[in-house]
């Protein structure tokens, strides 16, 4: 167990680079230089670059297309990497390089293509490469060297062929801006005791890492890498692997990673790196308690040793990702790293936990064994999201990990899922191309519906056989690469080799039906005949479903729990294999009751004829912890969704959150305010809104009333760790629909701190909802106190709740003022921007700002985020979420048009998502307002 780390003044981190995914982080963190010191690097600054030759439009050139050929391949890189962290004479912050790597050819060609973005390479006799033989063999002479801007190629074309099976050693030198761009390898400042401190860092997921040297960026390209940083010497280097330092007038650091077929080494050093002060106040040390822990679990749960020598994990400033799997070397946002209980939250915490332990699951599945191309993410990310929860369920077995699945993947998952507009988790090579197109597929689907299926694969395999299977996959591709059919075949080894696991079809035939196709069954259970049926389920099931193949029948291993009114419990399990089948204990008397996907561990939603639907309600009125906590939050999501799709009716579904009076427990609340917050966004600009409000304040005061019992007056917090997110909703709630002595609490405790401002008492389970509601009920001056508190945070978690509560003002200037701000990174970092506008978005006032903001500054935050950040989906989705009327979809159709020319790049999908959503809202209302308008008003006091 290692401890914390931090530089006194600088602190500089490269990383080896991992060609695989693209793994390279080389991160440098200093003060600003004295003095330019550009003088010793004269070799490197001369560099030139020459006409690019005009390029048909069509044209089935190689380099005319997005993917490299199958002519080469490489074996080996030699890389020397130089970053400035003082601005050169024109201004600008660069680094410079030299890069040269050993490939093999594999079929004959007299052309090489390497990825190569934003560099300037140096001219060697006119080209911008050198090309020798080796082991004797003579190269052929370069004929002309050209850049294909679009595709992003450096184009060599040679006099002679390159010959199969041989050697070849191909050398550039190169200068790159350090841009602030959030990109490949790029700048980032931050102050520190009133001193500007500079980060240079890499971001090279997905196609970023020919942004800082040549190199054959596709993730199945494997190859060795040795790195070498120079850097100032009061400068520390880090790396994926152990570091070998050289001192002179600057300090050499190589970073030497030799892959071997058996290269595993026992893990010697566990890190944190962070900010001075963040790691002098114990920011990283809840990190690095269960990193150990984690790593060792995950060892046993593989089967296979930790393949490094260390394990490193950094805190960044900014950051666009959450956080990148960097072999050894794992970077984060600071919010997904850092923990000061003085002021972090219960939530924040627990974001640490499954963050670190999705990252530290990648050091196996994503990096020991990477996928071959990006059709196949969800391969990686889908298992990282499902064993998150198991990594950290062994961190903190007091949390109740396992259960939260429902929550943040399955019922995430779903959500997208049930729209035609979605697609399946493997997608066709040829469908994923182009930057924005792989962007595009680090998506709900590939992380949350990996997630789900898998978790449902492990189950009707069982743990102990999945967990075998996936141990012998990772021996055999053990520094390979690998697609999804690879990991079908070491399941079905697995099932073989173990008696008493039988299924239907084997491990690829259920499978591929799951990722092969879009889409989810919705399964109907008749109890009067034990009929059970399924169908594809779609929100909105008249539009055009784009993948014809979603048509096809799902394999259901359905577990289902029958219960009588006696308590007699008997569970049984069935494969529905066809569109229907006849199952015998699924007919029961008037006196039982059927729920099926017990723990909801299916990929699918259930429906019932309407007496056992009656019966489930019944049960939950009366005592509702007869049905296990997953389930209920399972019974309140799958009939909201099912009204919303017109296969119940509305008021069946309201009718499941009847019985919340007596709940306590999170998970079913969470499902709960999930559903009622979409009615929230559709009905708070009409008459529904007053009734709606006044029986949820009903609902909710027995919740509040309890946790102010527990908690004595709100002056503590509950003890229990998902009991302390159910008090977040109790107050929340409360607040909002206006509970009586909610609102004086939470304004008098922020009242208190403005008059104290270096004593915050809110406890900080409770800052989030205490900002907004006291900036919400404030004026200018709570506002400018919220932001001069946001300016002041050295804490990255308090910030967030800070910078989430300013878009809480009523006060239309001051929102407008606060998009603004977005544009500027001296006061909203580039990384917060998009989430940013999203609060805003999220208030009923600041939606349509939000709205018409955006699309007045379209070619900006296009030009910023759109071709290759992972959030730019989600600023379409925030600034759209609220539309539900015909004058709105007319808005976001035009939106489509006007901007066609410029493109949606990774925000193509979410906004063929928002249309379909708001056409599908708009029906919905027509036939549902008016009952649901009764309903609250029958039920409300």
């Amino acid at each position: 167990m290692g401890k914390g780390y931090y530089i006194s003044k600088h602190l500089a981190t490269a990383a080896m680079v991992l060609a695989a995914i693209a793994l390279v982080t080389i991160i440098a963190l200093s003060v600003v230089y004295n003095r330019e010191k550009s003088k010793n690097a004269a070799k490197f600054t001369n560099a030139t670059t020459s006409p690019v030759p005009p390029t048909p439009k069509t044209s089935n050139e190689p380099w005319d297309k997005y993917r490299l050929p199958d002519t080469l391949s490489p074996e080996y890189y030699n890389v020397t990497l130089w970053p400035r962290l003082v601005k050169n004479v024109n201004g600008m912050y660069i680094f410079t390089g030299i890069s040269g790597v050993m490939f093999t050819c594999v079929k004959k060609t007299d052309l090489i293509l390497i990825h190569s973005n934003k560099l300037n390479l140096t001219l060697f006799k006119g080209h911008h490469a050198k090309l020798t033989g080796q082991s004797g063999v003579t190269a052929p002479a370069i004929k002309t060297t050209w850049f294909q801007t679009e595709k992003q190629y450096l184009v060599i074309q040679l006099e002679g062929k390159l010959k199969p099976g041989k050697s070849y050693w191909l050398y550039t030198e190169f200068t790159g801006e350090l841009a602030d761009d959030l990109e490949g390898f790029y700048r980032s400042e931050y102050m520190e005791d009133g001193e500007k401190k500079i980060i240079a860092i890499t971001q090279m997921q997905a196609t970023y890492a020919r942004k800082a040297f040549p190199c054959f960026d596709e993730p199945g390209m494997k190859a060795v890498f040795h790195i070498t940083l120079i850097h100032d010497l009061e400068t520390t280097a880090l790396s994926n692997s152990q570091e070998i330092r050289f001192s002179g007038p600057f300090e050499i650091v190589g970073f030497n990673f030799t892959v071997y077929e058996n290269y595993l080494f026992g893990l010697s050093k566990v890190r944190i790196w962070a900010r001075k002060k963040a790691i002098e106040d114990g920011q990283g040390d809840y990190a690095l308690k269960i990193t150990q822990p984690i790593l060792e679990f995950f060892e046993k749960y593989y089967n296979t040793s930790y393949p490094l020598s260390k394990s490193d994990q950094i805190a960044l400033p900014d950051f666009n990702s959450g956080a990148m799997e960097n072999w050894g070397l794992v970077t984060y946002r600071e919010t997904a790293l850092l923990y000061d209980p003085r002021t972090s939250a219960n939530g924040n915490k627990q974001r640490i936990a499954t963050v670190v332990s999705h990252e530290l699951a990648h050091m196996w599945f994503g990096n020991l064994v990477t996928l071959k191309w990006w059709n196949d993410l969800w391969l990686n990310e889908g298992f990282a999201s499902y064993v998150e929860y198991l990594g950290a369920d062994y961190a903190e077995p007091n949390w109740n990990m396992k259960d939260q699945t429902i929550l943040y993947d399955l019922q995430r998952a779903f959500a997208v899922d049930s729209l035609t507009s979605s697609h399946p988790l493997s997608r066709k090579k040829e469908e994923v191309n182009t930057p924005s197109e792989i962007s595009e597929m680090f998506s709900t689907i590939s992380y949350s519906k990996g997630a789900a299926v898998l978790k449902m694969l492990s189950e009707f395999l069982t743990e102990p056989v999945f967990a075998k299977g996936l141990g012998n996959y990772l021996k055999q591709f053990a520094f390979g690469s690998s697609v999804h059919s690879d990991l079908w075949d070491h399941l079905q080894k697995a099932v073989d080799q173990t008696p008493g696991v039988k299924l239907p079809y084997s491990v690829h035939e259920i499978m591929n039906r799951w990722i092969l196709q879009m889409g989810f069954p919705v399964i109907t259970i008749d109890t009067r005949t034990g009929n059970v049926s399924q169908k594809h389920f779609l929100l909105e099931p008249d539009y055009v479903v784009k993948h014809h193949h979603c048509n096809i029948t799902f394999p259901d291993p359905l577990k289902t729990l029958l219960i009588s009114l006696t308590k007699h419990q008997v569970q049984d399990q069935l494969w529905l294999l066809q569109k229907s089948a006849l199952h015998k204990p699924m007919k029961v008397s008037k006196d039982e009751w059927v729920l099926a996907n017990l723990h909801v561990s299916g990929y699918f939603r259930v429906n019932y004829d309407l007496g056992n639907w009656e019966r489930l309600l019944s049960q939950l009125e009366s005592d509702h912890q007869v049905i296990p906590v997953v389930n209920r939050a399972q019974i309140l999501d799958d009939a909201f969704n099912l009204a919303r799709a017109s296969i119940i009716n509305i008021t069946l579904a309201l009718r499941t959150t009847k019985y919340l009076l007596h709940e306590r427990e999170y998970i079913p609340w969470e499902a709960a305010l999930r559903n009622l917050n979409y009615f929230f966004q559709l009905f708070d600009r009409s008459e529904v809104y007053g009734a709606m409000q006044a029986y949820l304040k009903k609902q909710v005061k027995p919740l509040f009333e309890y946790f102010g019992i527990i908690s004595s007056n709100w002056t503590t917090v509950a003890s229990g760790h998902t009991d302390q997110f159910t008090q977040i909703i109790a107050l929340s709630l409360a607040c909002s629909t206006g509970v009586e002595g909610c609102r004086e609490l939470t304004r008098s405790w922020f009242k208190k701190w403005m008059q104290n401002p270096h004593n915050n008492t809110i406890h900080p389970n409770l800052r989030s909802t205490v900002y907004c509601d006291a900036i919400a009920a404030g004026g200018t001056e709570e506002w400018n106190f919220g932001w001069q508190m946001f300016q002041k945070a050295t804490v990255a978690a308090e910030a967030v709740k800070l910078r989430s509560a300013l878009a809480c003002t009523k006060v239309p200037w001051l929102l407008n003022r606060y998009l603004e701000y977005t544009m500027n990174p001296e006061k909203i970092r580039k990384q917060d921007a998009t989430s940013t506008i999203g609060y805003i978005a999220s208030n009923i006032i600041g939606q349509p700002l939000a709205w018409d903001f955006v699309r007045a500054n379209w070619d900006y935050f296009f030009k910023l985020y759109g071709t290759g950040s992972f959030t730019f989906s989600r600023l379409i989705s925030d600034v759209t979420y609220r539309f539900c009327t015909p004058f709105e979809l007319s808005q976001l159709k035009r939106f489509q048009k006007d901007n066609a020319e410029t493109g949606f790049g990774s925000g193509t999908q979410a906004l063929q998502q928002a249309i379909e959503k708001t056409t599908a809202k708009i029906k919905w209302l027509a036939e549902n307002k008016e009952p649901v308008l009764q309903w609250f008003l029958s039920e409300s006091p």
